[in-house]
């Protein structure tokens, strides 16, 4: 028996992990676009793909999380930190938004106009948002940790009750009811 479907408030701790992995293995096949140069053009649309579903998640998560968020605000002492996670996330979600359009351009414009750029301008061109990318990645990276602050320092969490209701609990408070 499969177990129950969470409501969508408690869908984020389940979605959030698919934008982090996706958004970090899309820079790994762009270096391989650029070592393996006769097939960068599958490497790069392949990129693209991941940066495009990863954006998308990004999305989702940031739904969820501010659902989820306002059952977290209730908890004691958790209000600084859960601000900085939710900027860092809706920020992280806006810059791989620009991030995932401009390398839809970088890849698809040539091909619209059937003009192949050579090395000369595809690597300092890759290289140049990759660096950019980077930063995104630096910002993704606070933001998970953020997230992974208030789970393991502050015990937010999400659970599926028995009838399928979400509840927000913190460690004290299930270590309370076990005396």
């Amino acid at each position: 028996m499969l177990p129950p479907i969470p409501s969508w408030d408690g869908l984020h701790p389940i979605i959030v992990h698919f934008p982090i992995a996706l958004l970090l293995i899309a820079p790994i096949l762009i270096v391989l676009g650029l070592i393996f140069y006769k097939n960068g053009r599958a490497f790069m649309v392949s990129a693209f793909v991941l940066m495009l579903i990863g954006t998308i998640a990004a999305f989702i998560a940031t739904a969820t999380g501010e659902a989820a968020g306002e059952f977290a605000e209730r908890m004691p002492g958790v209000e600084a930190v859960l601000e900085n996670h939710e900027e860092l996330a809706e920020t992280t979600r806006n810059i791989f938004t620009a991030l995932t359009a401009i390398f839809g351009a970088i890849v698809f414009v040539p091909m619209i106009f059937k003009k192949e750029l050579g090395q000369k301008i595809v690597i300092p061109l890759s290289l140049a948002f990759l660096l950019f990318y980077g930063a995104g990645t630096i910002v993704l990276l606070n933001a998970a940790h953020e997230g992974g602050r208030l789970v393991h320092e502050f015990g937010v969490r999400a659970m599926v009750a028995n009838s399928g209701q979400q509840t927000i609990q913190t460690k004290q408070k299930t270590d309370d009811d076990d005396d």
